[in-house]
């Protein structure tokens, strides 16, 4: 058993090292503040969302993501927000706090392209005194590692409201090595980029089509590209399917429970090496949108 768990711990921190050393998300575009600060403030009211996501379900020590973000227009052209990001990996917690701000040109046709940085920190808790061991007096694991490592991101969004947008962003500049013990590295903070961009068709009044993609580089490690297609129905359900290179296939419904309520399931089947140990992830959602320019929100945002 003890052998078990730590050969899955191995096996967890080196995927996690080399493919998500950022929380990964399938329903990104209803959490977009939280990769980029340029996307604060660019709705019409207040936006709030919790999101909960585990990853590999049924592995032990598998990633656990909760996720809460808020944003609102805080005057002319400004957008503030904020975000908190617990992940749990094994041993490992890792909880982000960072504050948002945006700022926004507005064009002809109502295109605009908002500019945005987040400044904040990371809080890295690694628990190794607990964990069963096959020699207990490994001085190595006789204590716990805390360490908190400061960081800034920035990011651009270009968009047209319910039509169009483009995103590119850097959530963490700063590269950094941290639960560094006894001259041991476990891990390192390494430079992410981002990049999405999605577009809504009208086919008619009642049905929308949004094929939309999302785009995760960090150097030595292969390009993460998800390639997806939505379906809006009746401004009431949308559902959407995708592809995550040599990782999944995935499945998302979301409803409008009110005009202001948003709730969303997304399901990934496991495709990579990883599905002889897990053949899911599962991902939750709730969002809630606050219009400061009317009492009810005449359409849903389809991002």
């Amino acid at each position: 058993m003890k052998k078990r768990v730590l050969v899955i711990l191995i096996l967890l921190i080196a995927f996690n090292i080399n493919a998500q050393q950022d929380p990964q998300y399938t329903q990104y575009m209803y959490n977009m503040n939280v990769i980029n600060p340029a996307y604060a403030g660019s709705g019409d009211g207040a936006s709030f969302g919790i999101l909960y996501r585990d990853q590999w379900e049924g592995l032990e020590g598998a990633p656990k993501t909760a996720t809460m973000n808020v944003h609102f227009p805080a005057g002319r052209n400004v957008g503030l927000g904020f975000s908190a990001i617990s992940d749990e990996i094994g041993p490992v917690s890792e909880t982000n706090l960072y504050v948002d701000f945006s700022y926004t040109l507005n064009f002809s046709n109502d295109n605009r392209l908002a500019f945005g940085v987040k400044a904040g920190g990371t809080f890295h808790d690694v628990g190794l005194i607990d964990l069963s061991l096959i020699d207990p007096n490994d001085p190595f694991f006789a204590n716990d590692i805390n360490e908190n490592t400061p960081n800034v991101g920035a990011g651009i969004y270009f968009y047209k409201p319910n039509s169009y947008y483009i995103s590119v962003s850097v959530p963490n500049i700063l590269e950094s090595v941290h639960l560094d013990n006894n001259d041991f590295n476990i891990g390192s903070e390494t430079r992410h980029i981002f990049a999405a961009a999605g577009y809504v068709f009208d086919i008619n009044e009642n049905f929308k089509f949004k094929p939309h993609t999302f785009v995760k580089y960090a150097s030595q490690s292969p390009i993460s590209l998800d390639v997806n297609a939505n379906l809006f129905m009746y401004d009431l359900v949308e559902i959407g399917a995708g592809y995550r290179t040599d990782d999944s296939i995935t499945a998302m419904i979301n409803f409008m429970v009110s005009p202001s309520i948003r709730i969303g399931y997304a399901y990934d089947s496991i495709q990579s090496e990883l599905n002889f140990l897990t053949k899911a992830s599962h991902e939750i959602f709730i969002n809630f949108d606050i219009n400061f320019k009317s009492k009810v929100s005449r359409s849903p945002r389809y991002f």
